[in-house]
């Protein structure tokens, strides 16, 4: 008899108890539910913001985004242009956006990466 290796990744509740990001004055948080699974060079995980002082993001990947719960507003600081994204709406941001976030009372969003923590 064959078997072969679980397949699928599985991670429950990864949106619960994420680590706050170090940025002064905002409440926001992220955290990685899978980082390069088996050696890929992508992860995703949950990025969740609360009403406050926006926060400025610099990105040195490509990222997709769906918002789950809430509304990101959002500027590109170098075009100036802004959307507003709510539930079931995807966004990317290629490499070398410089995006700011805000919202008007929490927003809750799935992302995936394409980095590497790979050594």
């Amino acid at each position: 008899m064959t078997t072969s290796a679980t397949r699928i990744g599985h991670v429950s509740g990864a949106f619960r108890d994420l680590p706050r990001m170090e940025d002064p004055g905002t409440r926001a948080f992220i955290g990685d539910a899978l980082a390069n699974p088996g050696g890929a060079g992508i992860c995703g995980g949950f990025f969740e913001l609360f009403a406050g002082a926006p926060l400025d993001y610099e990105y040195t990947y490509d990222e997709m985004k769906v918002v789950v719960e809430g509304e990101f507003h959002l500027t590109d600081l170098d075009s100036g242009q802004q959307v507003v994204a709510g539930p079931k709406d995807v966004l990317f941001f290629p490499k070398g956006s410089r995006i700011r976030f805000e919202t008007p009372d929490r927003a809750l969003g799935f992302y995936t990466g394409h980095r590497s923590f790979a050594p």
